[in-house]
This record gives structure tokens, C-alpha cells and sequence, in this order.
């Protein structure tokens, strides 16, 4: 692997560290209801990045390295290891070890071969082995958290914690899939990644950050539509509710795909887990709240306890 310079290729897309300006200037004396202050994306601390060739496949990751406990970041579908600048810089000044990579067909990986998309938890365990993690946390976002927590299910003894964030997890239950199928309707799938997972409220406030966000997903998928990897066998309610991992669920209240009702009927079925439901927020919680998102995933990471379930 190759040391980056602190501006180096890892968030190339990403770090442009100047304030995203609020569309509507705040009135003197006064804040208005549910201001959202825009925060500047930090700069990057520096990380090496290296390349891991796996049955049918090259995975490219970044690894800040350092001898703390380990975060992997597992990114939703419409991203890629491109997708943290707002969590690299401010889990590793905590002193942890941060580390993402980017699946088959996202940026800087090679594309899966057709028919052939590997199973997700099987190229996150190979990685996990080459860098060396005998235990770490996971942290998967969206369709991340499919294989994070197909991961969690296979290997717990590796895990220390897990949080997952604005995701279905994969779980099969056909009334599951039936209630959140109908939330969706035809048509849906089609409209642009921004609009589906960033809130109207976040994109409204701040028109300079969604820019943004949308720049790193199109780079993250070049332009290709990728199938989406296998889970190693179903997540059923019964699997999960075999979870032994400390786990932590984050979800925002103006998520299309993953509103709070649905959020509370997967905690229903987790024996030691707790919620944080940001209000306001869409399916991105991390870009959209990164200040709050990040003061909480760091409390939880050190072992600190919520309640079962919160509202910010």
C-alpha cells in the first residue's frame, strides 16, 4: 500500500473544507425553527490505500491505520470508501483505526463478473483478515448494512459492536418485504439518488452539501448500475433475533425508504440493541446531522448505552 498525502486520492471527491452556506439567511436575534446549520466537511487525516484481490474481484480500500480499535465503514449503494469525509477525520482524531473499502463495481473496485456478484460478508471477512482485524466495530449504512449484518450473524466473535444505519438488513419475512415494498411506489427506484436519500428539508437548507453528496455518489458509481451482492444465507426474524452483537440503529424521520415505524419493528426483534431517530433527516444521517451522528456513534463505540429508543 501506498501513503496518501493528506490531500491524497481517498477523498479526492469529497474534501473541499469550507462552509456549505445555509439558503436562507438567519434573522437577528432569532433562530428560526429547526435551523440546520451546515458544517464544513473536515480535512482528511492521512491514510495509506491498497488493493485486495478476492475470488473475482479487486477491492480498493483506505486504512488510517494506528494501533486504537478498529471502525469498518461499509457504504450504502449509492456510494463507495468515498463516501466518509465527514466520520474519517473525526473517528480517527478519537484514536481509532478507520477503515473502508469499496465493493464490487464502486469506485476504484473492479466491476463484478455478470451473474457473479460474490457474497458481500465473504469480501468484508477476507479484508478484515488481510488488514489484520482480530476484533473491530462495523458500521454499515443502507444496503452496507445488509452485509454488515449478514457479517455480524457469521462471525460475532469478531465484532465488538455494530451500528447500522437506514437499513433494511436484509431481512426476508414476506410481511417485511411487503410493507416496505408498498412504501415504495412504481417508479420509485428510478428517481435520483439525492432525492431519495437526502431529505427535502437537508436539500432545501442546504443546496451546496447536496451538490456534494450527489458529486460522490456519481463518481462512487461511474455511471453503472451494480447488482447488488449476495447475503450468505436469509435473515429471517428468527436469524436475527440470534444476534449476539451490542448493536446500535440509526435512522432519520423523513427517510422514504426507512421510516421510523419500520426502524422500530427490527429492534422489536434484536435482543441488545437501542435506536437514535434524528428528525428531519433523511436516509443519509451521517452527511445530513455528521456533528450529532458522530458524538453518538463515538459515545456508543466506547461503550456507552441509550435508551431503547431516542428522538434528536
Amino acid at each position: 500500500m501506498n501513503r496518501l498525502s493528506r490531500r491524497g486520492a481517498i477523498l479526492a471527491a469529497a474534501t473541499a473544507a469550507v462552509a456549505l452556506p445555509a439558503a436562507t439567511p438567519a434573522v437577528a436575534g432569532a433562530a428560526p425553527c429547526g435551523s440546520l446549520q451546515p458544517e464544513p466537511i473536515p480535512a482528511p487525516v492521512p491514510a495509506r490505500e491498497g488493493f485486495l484481490d478476492v475470488p473475482g474481484a479487486r477491492l480498493w480500500f483506505w486504512d488510517t491505520g494506528g494501533h486504537g480499535p478498529a471502525v469498518v465503514l461499509v457504504h450504502p449503494g449509492s456510494g463507495s470508501a468515498l463516501s466518509w469525509p465527514y466520520q474519517q477525520p473525526v473517528f480517527a482524531k478519537a484514536g481509532y483505526r478507520v477503515i473502508a473499502y469499496s465493493r464490487r463495481g464502486h469506485y476504484n473496485s473492479s466491476m463484478p463478473e455478470p451473474g457473479d456478484p460474490g457474497v458481500g460478508a465473504d469480501d468484508l471477512h477476507a479484508l478484515a483478515d488481510h488488514l489484520g482485524l482480530r476484533r473491530f466495530h462495523l458500521l454499515g449504512a443502507a444496503l452496507g448494512g445488509y452485509y454488515a449484518t449478514d457479517y455480524a450473524l457469521s462471525h460475532p466473535e469478531r465484532l465488538l459492536s455494530l451500528v447500522i444505519v437506514s437499513s433494511f438488513m436484509g431481512i426476508s419475512d414476506p410481511e417485511y418485504l411487503r410493507v416496505t415494498e408498498w412504501l415504495r411506489p412504481p417508479g420509485f427506484s428510478d428517481m435520483r439518488h439525492d432525492f431519495l436519500e437526502l431529505s427535502p428539508y437537508y436539500r432545501a437548507a442546504n443546496e451546496a452539501g447536496a451538490r456534494e453528496w450527489l458529486a460522490i455518489s456519481d463518481k462512487s458509481l461511474g455511471g453503472h448500475d451494480v447488482e447488488s451482492q449476495q447475503l450468505s444465507q436469509p435473515i429471517s426474524w428468527a436469524r436475527l433475533e440470534t444476534l449476539k452483537v451490542r448493536t446500535l440503529l440509526i435512522g432519520g424521520d423523513a427517510d422514504l425508504y426507512l421510516p421510523p415505524p419500520i426502524l422500530r419493528m427490527i429492534t422489536a426483534h434484536l435482543p441488545d440493541s437501542s435506536s437514535i431517530i434524528y428528525r428531519k433527516v433523511g436516509h443519509s444521517a451521517g452527511w445530513e446531522r455528521p456533528g450529532e451522528f458522530n458524538r453518538d456513534v463515538l459515545k456508543f463505540l466506547s461503550g456507552g448505552r441509550f435508551p431503547h429508543e431516542i428522538c434528536r
